[in-house]
């Protein structure tokens, strides 16, 4: 059992080069991390996981499109977020209150897997979810009838990502390595998914089973027509890049990779590069989605496709997966919109920007009159564009050492000082139960968010004094 750290006051360190005058004591860091988390495990929790954001009054609980007092959701901001950043909080402090709470979001994932090894967007115990989805809890009680339960795991949104990618940093934990319950949802929810990728290397937005052994493999083309108007098709079985659906599995896989050293995790990203370089266009066929989701080329999945290429050669260090990075970074740099932003969806041939009435979802050219629940117009910025270019001319190793944790007190010291201002504002915004609202809600991206950077300013200053 780890105890509780007692974190004494940073006084000035010449080996370490921290000042106490000028930096926020992690003492009272770790304190305001402390009275957050209480409040979120005392109040908001439920059975162990937490809704995306909470009315003021604790009425009632959010997530994305519904509403409950018990909801809990599995897309972030919500379970899987939340339980990764108290895991990191237990990590850079030992307060093993931050890990009783990791555990129970935890406890709740593994309550609610789908037997189809994945996640629902979100569940509530003590609503009608239990009837309602077909759960591996289920079958390991001795149930073998489905009946009309839904199966769907669901990829959109790092969903089912976040929620496997948290259960394997528990997983291997010192705290986590002995839960058995644990290690069989993580080995549970790999074999399923990885059953699940496509033989072209993608993987669709939701699956029940694994993926047809005879799918096709051919290279993309721009189609010489299709359909201006929405066909209403059913899209969840297609190949999906959007919100960055294979950038997280990627990721996921990457880190279970580095956490196993099994070679299926690598291989199955490699595979995934390789459908991305097929689906590349010169210049699987591009279908409509939702109805505002026309087939076209689109800037924030090519952006997001580049990243997760950038991923696989650092992780493999086959230049393949690279070499058409510049090539899609340089029409991304030329589709920018005189806003200085970027249309989502660009059309084919002619690479003007492409929209959707508001009132119709009409296909036009005109931005004037957008629909406002939807980025047509993402501000994901240049600023990654820019990054990813500079980083292409950098050697690999010189990049994959720059990510390995810093080698001594100087370089920590750096890190603690680069995280002040974050950890400042996360002091100066929090509300007299010390937690963080947007919009006068409870908001689980806030606690999120601030809790991470204090996390690991806390394990900084610590590694700059010689703490553990």
């Amino acid at each position: 059992m780890k105890t509780i750290l007692t974190l004494s006051l940073l006084i000035a360190c010449p080996s370490s080069g921290l000042r106490a005058d000028d930096l926020p004591d992690p003492v009272a860091v770790t304190a305001a991390m402390r009275k957050a988390t209480d409040f979120y495990i005392s109040k908001l929790a439920s059975h162990g996981g937490y809704a995306s954001s909470w009315k003021r009054d604790l009425s009632l609980a959010f997530a994305e499109g519904k509403e409950s007092k018990t909801i809990i959701s599995i897309q972030p901001p919500g379970t899987t977020t939340v339980g990764m950043a108290l895991l990191k909080a237990w990590q850079a402090t030992g307060d093993e209150a931050f890990l009783a709470g990791a555990k129970g979001a935890a406890e709740a994932l593994i309550a609610c897997q789908l037997e189809s090894g994945g996640w629902p967007a979100d569940f509530d115990f003590d609503g009608d979810d239990p009837k309602k989805w077909w759960l591996r809890q289920e079958v390991l009680a001795g149930e073998t009838e489905k009946g009309k339960q839904s199966n769907s795991s669901t990829l959109d949104d790092n969903k089912s990502q976040s929620a496997l990618l948290f259960l394997l940093e528990l997983s291997h934990d010192p705290a986590g390595r002995d839960d058995e319950d644990l290690k069989n949802a993580v080995a549970y929810a790999f074999d399923h998914i990885l059953a699940a990728q496509t033989k072209i290397g993608s993987w669709p937005q939701q699956f029940s089973d694994a993926a047809p052994a005879d799918g096709i493999v051919k290279k993309a083309v721009i189609p010489a027509e299709w359909p201006r108007v929405f066909p209403k098709e059913k899209y969840t079985d297609f190949h999906t890049l959007n919100d960055g659906n294979l950038q997280k599995i990627v990721g996921l896989l990457v880190r279970a990779h580095q956490l196993t050293g099994e070679a299926r995790y690598l291989a199955a990203a490699k595979r995934c590069g390789d459908f991305l370089l097929l689906a590349q266009f010169e210049g699987d066929q591009p279908v409509w989605a939702r109805k505002f989701e026309p087939p076209a080329v689109s800037s924030l999945e090519s952006l997001g496709a580049c990243l997760t290429l950038f991923e696989i050669w650092l992780a493999t260090g086959d230049e393949k997966y690279r070499a058409t990075l510049p090539q899609a970074l340089a029409w991304l740099e030329a589709a920018k919109l005189p806003n200085g932003l970027w249309s989502r969806f660009y059309e084919f041939g002619t690479n003007k920007p492409l929209y959707c009435v508001a009132e119709t979802y009409e296909l036009t050219y005109d931005d004037k009159n957008l629909p406002t629940h939807y980025g047509f117009q993402p501000e994901y910025g240049g600023d990654k564009i820019e990054r990813l270019r500079t980083d292409l001319a950098r050697p690999r190793e010189e990049i994959l050492a720059s990510r390995k944790d810093p080698e001594s007190a100087e370089r920590w010291a750096k890190a603690a000082r680069n995280l002040r201002g974050k950890v400042n504002t996360a002091l100066e915004t929090r509300n007299k139960d010390g937690i963080w609202t947007d919009d006068d809600e409870i908001s689980a991206d806030l606690f999120v968010k601030h809790l991470n950077a204090m996390s690991i300013y806390v394990r900084a200053s610590n590694k700059a004094t010689g703490k553990p």
